[in-house]
């Protein structure tokens, strides 16, 4: 999918961003409302009928619960239809699945659902959720995420903010949030995502920022289409409407990416992701001979390409693959630890596999689901030698290699078999070379695969060739 050239520019300073460990969420109510939960006018609308209104009349709906707590003298019936709306799990949406495979670290929202923290934990990580006061003074152990819920949270439906007298208090009852929430703002870029900027904690919070707030933050918003039935004058004033709040929100630091549709936003966020893989370079390969190679030579090439990758700022993974992986964690540490100041260890991301069939799984169904999520993380995948001893104890060509091959195709990594170190590392070259436009998109690439098919290049020959084709591919 071609972008704007906003959307890419976008797209290239958010990975920066995510680099930087600096990008935040905030998921207003739009994001729930794309998987089936109601947004405010719906979650009000019986109480506007209770009151002898129309939801669909009133624009101040803030007001509109505070009307209905006033009339009934307390908050029962809001927090039940909190309860009753929001307490089923509903199916996750594309923009949360991607989401929580990124390596964001900071989320917050105003909705009362838990679709964030269910998409973290099937993306294999650890929420640290936080929806009272109390919840900010602890840190949940092992963390791989904070979700800050301001306005609370279903399981604790009768706490949630809800009606205006509320909003009011909200500066002094829960200080700590817009305490965190400031600071967040300050530090980190954020992408808004499914919110209208009409909520006022968040007004409150931002309008005492804009002055001193020198980072760019980001929302989405489709292009006014204006509703069935409207006239050309009609589109034309909301028009003219939208271009007035998006002009209004850079105020705050906010810039508005304009997209046709919805449905555009995991589409951009798939995009983000991609790009953000590419530094992320998988070595596959396991070696019981290195034939015509010596054993030196084969890992002194291993060892030499995984320093120079890390030297490069990519980020290396293995999967300890036998013969291989002991040279790739030797080259990555070298050059972590010649420049500490410069590269860290989280530079080297280390996978071993499971051994021993667990939970009535077969080792081989382990395996591949292991196989998808380590190759799942990166945007390159290297592959160099690949053969095994058989139960016959016959030198075979390693079939795990060609799954990871396979397996990194459908991930949309971009692979590169280095043929000139033979066995199964050549055969996909062979493969790749006679079918290059079904795994590669641009000529160039199969270019370089041929270049890397000869056996009579310097070692130091072959790691360059291999770091420009990493360089190309991560620009």
């Amino acid at each position: 999918m071609t972008f704007s050239a906003e959307i890419e520019t976008f797209i290239k300073d958010f990975v920066n961003d995510l680099r930087e460990d600096c990008a935040a969420v905030f998921a207003g109510a739009g994001m729930s409302k794309a998987v089936g939960y109601v947004d405010w006018p719906e979650l009000l609308r019986d109480i506007a009928d209770e009151l002898q209104l129309k939801v669909e009349l009133e624009h101040d709906l803030i007001s509109l619960a505070q009307f209905h707590v006033n009339s009934k003298k307390n908050a029962a019936k809001l927090t039940k239809k909190i309860i009753q709306e929001f307490s089923d799990q509903a199916e996750l949406s594309p923009t949360h699945r991607v989401l929580a495979r990124l390596p964001i670290k900071t989320y917050w929202t105003t909705n009362y659902d838990a679709l964030i923290e269910t998409a973290l934990a099937k993306a294999y990580k650890v929420a640290d959720v936080k929806f009272n006061i109390g919840q900010l003074h602890n840190t949940r152990p092992k963390r791989d995420a904070v979700v800050y819920k301001m306005h609370g949270d279903v399981t604790m439906a009768q706490d949630a903010v809800l009606y205006k007298e509320q909003y009011e208090q909200y500066h002094r009852t829960h200080e700590a949030f817009i305490t965190a929430l400031s600071g967040d703002l300050v530090s980190k870029t954020f992408l808004f995502i499914g919110f209208s900027f009409t909520d006022p904690n968040l007004d409150y919070v931002l309008s005492r920022l804009h002055a001193k707030n020198h980072r760019n933050h980001y929302c989405f918003m489709r292009i006014e289409h204006g509703a069935a039935g409207d006239d050309a004058d009609t589109i034309a004033y909301k028009r003219r409407k939208q271009a007035l709040r998006v002009e209004d929100l850079k105020r705050f630091g906010i810039q508005t990416l304009m997209i046709d549709d919805y449905e555009d936003i995991p589409r951009i966020l798939e995009a983000v992701e991609i790009r953000y893989r590419k530094k992320t370079v998988f070595i596959s390969g396991s070696a019981e001979v290195f034939e015509p190679w010596s054993k030196d030579d084969a890992q002194q090439l291993i060892h030499k390409l995984s320093a120079a990758l890390v030297k490069r700022n990519y980020q290396v993974i293995t999967g300890f693959g036998w013969g291989v992986g002991s040279a790739v964690i030797n080259g990555a540490l070298e050059a972590i630890y010649e420049e500490p100041g410069k590269h860290s260890e989280d530079q080297l991301i280390m996978r071993p596999f499971p051994q021993v069939a667990t939970n009535d799984r077969p080792l081989d169904e382990l395996w591949n689901e292991y196989r998808h999520r380590m190759i799942a993380l990166a945007g390159i995948a290297i592959f160099v030698f690949g053969n095994k001893r058989d139960r016959d104890g016959q030198i075979v060509a390693a079939e795990g290699v060609r799954k990871e091959f396979q397996i990194a195709l459908e991930h949309q990594v971009v692979p590169l078999p280095v043929g000139a170190t033979g066995f199964m590392a050549k055969a996909l070259a062979d493969d790749v070379l006679a079918n290059g436009e079904r795994v590669y998109l641009e000529q160039w690439m199969v270019e370089e695969v041929q270049k890397l098919n000869v056996s009579d290049r310097t070692i130091l020959e072959l790691v360059d060739l291999i770091v420009k084709f990493a360089d190309k591919v991560s620009r």
